[in-house]
């Protein structure tokens, strides 16, 4: 059995991705209330695996995920696509006369601002999670209260479904990453078929240095499929990098890393995994 360490309860969209990445394995949720705890629950114990949402369409990046997994010496084995759609929901005794304010995740509040704003009279409370929402509206009997949550964690916690899929952009997808112990890692991906990885640098604060990076990569036919650059604290004007990349051939990503790795400073090599389309 596999121990997962999540964000979220039960129900939450990162024990849907756990376990549709997971299909057909058995695995036990360590539930977390926050990323921080999911990384503390990895480096307590080396077998826990960590399942950490990093980008998604509308909201864009969780930058703050970036530095948690650089700074916890983990290593990336995986990456999930989840499909997102939400529902609001209440105890089965009210209806849309009765609602009165909607509590949820602000990420899920933001993808469905144009269904809240046709319901100006809800007042909108910020939660920790979607189905933790759900959840403490249930289990408190909370009359007058909606939830804002995937239709799975609605019925797991027997609330009412007012209206499914009211999120604005239907093309909504989370992007997860598989996290474990480097130690680990063998045992989860086989790295003989990895295609993508993901990597952490900084750079000289020179002209042309992420440009000459970047030219490199090209050279040896790798991918650049995203870059994300975060500020380093207390160096002004300097950044880390954090490159996604794909290729076809191991050899020639391995390569295109040693020819990097003199112009960049603290190249770290993030993960090793097999892309998801």
């Amino acid at each position: 059995m596999k121990r997962i360490a999540i964000q979220g309860l039960v129900g939450s969209f990162h024990d849907m991705a756990t376990h549709q990445y997971f299909d057909g394995q058995q695995v036990q949720l360590i539930c977390c209330s926050t990323f921080e705890q999911v990384f503390e629950n990895i480096k307590r114990d080396p077998t826990a695996i960590g399942m950490v949402a990093i980008e998604n369409t509308i909201a864009g990046s969780l930058l703050h995920n970036y530095e948690l997994l650089r700074d916890s010496g983990t290593c990336i084995v995986g990456e999930h696509k989840l499909h997102i759609s939400h529902c609001i929901c209440c105890l089965p005794d009210d209806n849309w006369a009765t609602v009165n304010e909607v509590h949820s995740h602000p990420v899920a509040l933001m993808q469905c601002r144009h269904f809240l704003e046709n319901h100006p009279e809800m007042k909108l409370v910020e939660a920790e999670d979607t189905a933790g929402a759900a959840k403490f509206i249930s289990e408190n009997q909370c009359r007058g209260w909606a939830a804002i949550c995937s239709s799975d964690a609605a019925r797991l916690y027997g609330m009412r479904i007012l209206e499914d899929n009211i999120e604005d952009n239907k093309h909504n997808f989370t992007r997860f990453l598989v996290v474990c112990n480097p130690m680990k890692a063998d045992f989860l991906r086989p790295l003989e078929r990895a295609d993508k990885a993901s990597l952490v640098f900084s750079l000289p604060h020179e002209e042309g240095k992420l440009s000459q990076v970047l030219s490199i990569l090209s050279f040896y036919k790798i991918n650049l499929t995203k870059i994300q650059s975060l500020p380093i604290i207390g160096r002004e004007w300097e950044y880390m990098f954090y490159v996604d990349v794909t290729y076809d051939s191991l050899t020639r990503y391995r390569q295109s890393i040693d020819a990097i790795a003199p112009l960049t400073r603290e190249l770290k090599v993030l993960g090793e995994y097999i892309a998801k389309n």
